[in-house]
């Protein structure tokens, strides 16, 4: 296998794809440092990694010269650390660093390590960073159309915003109270020839319907979409929706088939917030995922008095993939995971 070094060596000229992340990163930090938000740094080692059911992590071992050893994760994203942040009082923040998911396919989109844009803004809700992924968006871009695998995509101001339970309906003609119920919207799906075994749950489900059926259709609009207001089961970090509590505050923003980014309005409960914990523990030990504690630490700042905040997870290799008008988050890394472990 021809080595991304070697490439380059031989062709310099594809530097200038290469560099296009560099021009991304400081793009984001003017961005946010216009804003007043503070940039932060915190642990990629950690005693205690997210909970999150569906995620897997790298575990690792922490040894001193005494001979003192320690379990310690890699993390999957910062949000602990800058949540613990927020309640000391730290303000609007930002970080640009590396998490790692393991256990995850790797392919154009996915790597087991890659870059992650983490950002929280005090007194505000998703609907606030969802004006601030716009602003963001057209900065790194610069303008309003974008080219991307031969695709033209308007970018122009305001983008669509549907709700889940609209898109189930609007696209799959499934409503609300067939979408919230395991057992008929499990039907459904069987109905309808998607894969369905005895252990098959409903966000096993949700997800087929949503990819095939969903997903395909904001792909085609040639619009940065907005998809908003998730089933609880789907955001345990999220503030329910004060006049509908079977969703939550939670959106995630698709732009030519590619998620961009996932962002709650964050809950601040620390009692609801142990509760959704104690649940992603039991989930992950019936799925046979790695068995670790609650991070109590983190409860114990939620408990201490978190502002109200919203905050958004943002692959930005997937950034620099579409500003770079590349296939793959690969084509944009010097040293890509698949090539340096034969994947």
């Amino acid at each position: 296998m021809i080595k991304t070094w070697q490439r380059i060596k031989n062709d310099p000229k594809l530097l200038k794809t290469y560099f296009i992340r560099e021009r991304v990163i400081q793009t984001i930090r003017d961005f946010f440092k216009k804003g007043g938000f503070h940039e932060v740094f915190t642990p990629i080692m950690v005693p205690v990694p997210s909970i999150e059911p569906n995620l897997e992590v790298f575990e690792t071992q922490l040894r001193t010269s005494q001979g003192l050893k320690k379990r310690a994760f890699l993390i999957s994203s910062p949000e602990y650390a800058h949540k613990r942040l927020l309640a000391a009082g730290v303000g609007s923040l930002f970080e640009i660093t590396r998490s790692f998911r393991n256990e995850e396919e790797v392919s154009r989109l996915h790597s087991p390590e890659f870059t992650i844009l983490e950002w929280y803004r005090v007194n505000a809700d998703y609907k606030d960073t969802m004006k601030d992924f716009e602003q963001l968006f057209l900065e790194i871009i610069g303008h309003t159309e974008m080219l991307y695998q031969g695709q033209e995509y308007d970018l122009s101001l305001p983008w669509p915003r549907i709700t889940v339970a609209e898109a189930f309906q609007r696209y799959s003609s499934i409503d609300t109270e067939i979408l919230l119920d395991e057992k008929k919207l499990i039907e459904v799906g069987k109905e309808r020839g998607y894969k369905v075994e005895s252990s098959t749950t409903w966000e096993q489900m949700f997800y087929q319907i949503f990819l095939n059926e969903i997903e395909t259709k904001i792909r085609d609009s040639h619009k940065p979409t907005f998809i908003y207001d998730y089933p609880l089961a789907q955001a345990s970090l999220s503030r329910p929706k004060k006049e509908d509590l079977g969703f939550a505050e939670r959106f995630e923003v698709f732009l030519a088939g590619v998620e961009l980014g996932n962002c709650f309005s964050e809950l601040t409960d620390a009692e609801a917030q142990h509760k959704r914990f104690e649940a992603d523990k039991t989930l992950r030990q019936a799925q046979g995922k790695l068995d670790f504690p609650i991070d109590e630490d983190f409860v114990e700042a939620l408990r201490s008095g978190m502002p109200m905040s919203s905050g958004i997870a943002v692959g930005v290799d997937r950034l620099v993939m579409l500003a770079a008008d590349v296939p793959s988050v690969s084509d944009t890394i010097f040293f890509p995971d698949n090539e340096l472990f034969s994947l």
